[in-house]
């Protein structure tokens, strides 16, 4: 019985305490009570009252002081995070100020930003699960609109880009990305120092104009700090890198010159098939695409076959072939010295295999001999890798955005998943 009896005064004070209690104990501020809550119309909704505080003086939304009332505002709503499957309201009449300073202005209050319809809470909360869903997910889940997820984005990433700090910088990468049809690209810069991998900068195209914007904002003292970058062979890049970051090691992004290979190899491939398939001789370069330019490990049993059986002829394409796959040699060497003696060695004997499109890989090579050694003058301890990971998450963010290409929406969204941005502090943490 007196268990009974213990239990039962355990539980009544849970039952009695009003949604204001809670409040006031979670998400408290000091000059601003909740008067009372109740159920909207719709029976769906939760609206919760908020008045001044007796004798606090409002503060002025421009400069943060005290100032002299003026009037009040019509009632307006603000969206909170849901309560257990209920949409929550706060309703408060905004008081306007007559500050000294800024004239007559509205007046700033904690839970809410500017013209936002969102608390800052709510706001935020869907901001961090927008990073986990989609946008249009996040959305659904939560009873919104995707609307209102781009802003609460918004406001995170505003926030944060104000208040991050970008130094220390001492190696970043610089990689492009289509976003839309008709040729569109971004520019997109990652710290890649080994305690922070992060995005730093998002441009609108990939032109010297463009990629200038990211110096700009980083500003000389900090561009100087930068001791190490990757990129691939895009001109615009390479020359706004020399004349940025000129004592900075500059290491050339290994994917591209394998993606030139192939491509060069395809080139070959499909001349020599046209050649063949002229002068009536045996189709042997048919549905061999993809045994020659795929990973002898990615090769499935029938294309191995197929490529073993090419191999036995004396063809341009097999010299090509024979040519791409001695290159990656190249990689597994630690000195620079050694590296470079390899690398000519290959360069010579592909100028000798009087096949052009390779001639043309070797050739460029040569033009950026420096570049491609300092990857082992780094020792390897920075490579292309990192920024392509970063990049295939850009991807991803990419995708999440489910059709909407304009350039905000996408740059909103890549400093929100990447950037690592630092976010408002609240009062109480929800989730």
């Amino acid at each position: 019985m007196l268990r009974f009896i213990l239990e039962v005064l355990a539980v009544v004070p849970l039952r009695a305490m009003q949604l204001t209690t809670i409040l006031n104990h979670g998400y408290h501020f000091p000059r601003f009570v909740y008067p009372h809550a109740r159920f909207g119309p719709d029976q769906k909704s939760i609206e919760i009252a908020v008045r001044p505080r007796e004798g606090s003086a409002a503060l002025c939304a421009g400069c943060r002081r005290p100032a002299p009332g003026y009037d009040h505002l019509p009632e307006r709503s603000f969206e909170c995070i849901p309560f257990w499957g209920f949409l929550v309201f706060f309703l408060y009449s905004m008081r306007r100020v007559n500050c000294r300073r800024c004239g007559v202005v509205g007046e700033e209050v904690p839970w809410g930003d500017g013209k936002h319809q969102l608390s800052k809470a709510y706001m935020l909360f869907l901001a961090r699960w927008a990073r986990q869903l989609s946008w249009k997910e996040t959305a659904e889940a939560f009873h919104t609109s995707w609307e209102k997820v781009c802003a609460a984005v918004a406001y995170v990433v505003t926030f944060g880009l104000q208040h991050r700090t970008l130094a220390p910088l001492r190696a970043m990468g610089v990689d492009e990305m289509p976003y839309a049809k008709g040729h569109k690209y971004l520019t997109l810069v990652y710290q890649i120092d080994p305690h922070l991998t992060r995005l730093l900068w998002v441009g609108r195209e990939r032109t010297v104009e463009s990629f200038h914007g990211f110096f700009t904002l980083m500003g000389e003292e900090l561009a100087a700090q930068i001791q190490l970058v990757c990129s691939d062979l895009w001109k615009p890049y390479l020359q706004v890198l020399r004349e940025q970051c000129s004592p900075a090691l500059h290491i050339l992004d290994r994917f591209p010159i394998v993606s030139q290979m192939n491509k060069a190899l395809d080139e070959v491939r499909a001349a020599e098939a046209r050649e063949m398939a002229r002068a009536g001789h045996q189709p042997l370069l048919k549905k061999t695409r993809w045994c020659v330019l795929q990973r002898k490990d990615h090769l499935t049993p029938q294309q191995k076959f197929r490529l073993r059986d090419l191999l036995r002829y004396n063809l341009r394409t097999v010299r090509a072939y024979l040519l791409k796959e001695d290159f990656p040699q190249f990689w597994n060497y630690n000195s620079p010295t050694w590296a470079g003696m390899f690398l000519e060695f290959w360069c010579r004997q592909t100028m000798r295999s009087r096949i052009e499109p390779m001639k043309k890989i070797a050739r460029m090579l040569r033009a950026h001999r420096p570049l491609l050694l300092h990857y082992f003058k780094a020792r390897k301890e920075f490579s292309s890798g990192v920024v392509e990971g970063l990049h295939h998450k850009a991807k991803v963010t990419m995708r999440k955005s489910y059709g909407f290409r304009t350039f905000r929406i996408l740059e909103l969204a890549l400093y929100h998943s990447l950037g690592k941005l630092p976010e408002p502090e609240l009062t109480h943490e929800f989730f």
